[in-house]
């Protein structure tokens, strides 16, 4: 991405407080760091737009700040992470200048630098609205596993699906690959907005998938599929895992 495509992206990283599984998940200790001050820290390394941390607390507010990040205060009572960056967008950037917004998950403190910048590049088709990521699932324990969120899409490249449907089912159906949605995302402004404005839908309510509201309204979701799944911290074990991960690699 070039500078001017750069100046034209925002990130944004929505950080919530309450977690039932790991209580104050955004100000866990990784390597000396709140864990939401290590992903701000990886989406500076990508190197991809301006970054805006999210927050609904004001402790996640000062940690951030003193860290040397941007921060918004938004609401406690959003339904959805999509309302939640919203908010940030319309705080942070109310002239609209901002024409892309990639939506990193506050949980995410390992991400490389490269699967930031992936989630980009299906936007290079204008007539992509959404741009998301996936891996083939290599472990078949995951296949059948209603917990790994697959996406059953058409292939319009080496490295792309057209998605076509989400689900937690095992599927597509019959031999090939079966891939893995990764819930980064990179919207078009025009696209979040009208995403937002949006009710639930029949099959979003069904499978407890926010994204296939975008497939059942006519949205176009691409997804670039990347070579390994970053680790999402939702429990003490894997809090544990991503300071190993992260003192390793400093």
């Amino acid at each position: 991405m070039n500078r001017e495509q750069s100046g034209k992206s925002l990130v944004l990283i929505p950080a919530r407080m309450a977690s039932t599984r790991l209580p104050g998940k955004p100000l866990a200790d990784i390597c000396g760091l709140p864990m939401i001050v290590q992903v701000a820290r990886r989406a500076a390394e990508a190197d991809v737009g301006r970054i805006v941390v999210a927050v609904d607390h004001p402790e996640v507010f000062q940690a951030v700040s003193d860290a040397g990040f941007e921060a918004i205060m938004t609401r406690v009572d959003h339904q959805s992470g999509s309302d939640r960056i919203h908010e940030a967008l319309l705080k942070a950037d109310p002239e609209g200048r901002a024409e892309i917004v990639i939506n990193v998950q506050g949980d995410l403190p390992t991400i490389e630098p490269e699967p930031i910048r992936a989630a980009l590049k299906p936007l290079e088709n204008g007539s992509t609205d959404i741009a998301t990521l996936t891996v083939a699932i290599t472990d078949e324990h995951e296949k059948t596993n209603p917990n790994v969120v697959k996406v059953v899409g058409s292939p319009i490249s080496e490295s792309r699906l057209r998605a076509l449907y989400f689900t937690r089912a095992t599927a597509p159906h019959g031999e090939g690959p079966l891939y893995h949605h990764i819930g980064l995302y990179a919207y078009r402004r025009r696209a979040l907005e009208t995403f937002v404005s949006l009710k639930p839908s029949t099959l979003e309510r069904r499978e407890s998938l926010e994204q296939l509201r975008a497939l059942e309204a006519g949205m176009r979701i691409d997804v670039e599929i990347v070579d390994s799944v970053p680790l999402g911290v939702d429990t003490p074990a894997d809090l544990e895992k991503a300071r190993r991960i992260l003192s390793a690699r400093l």
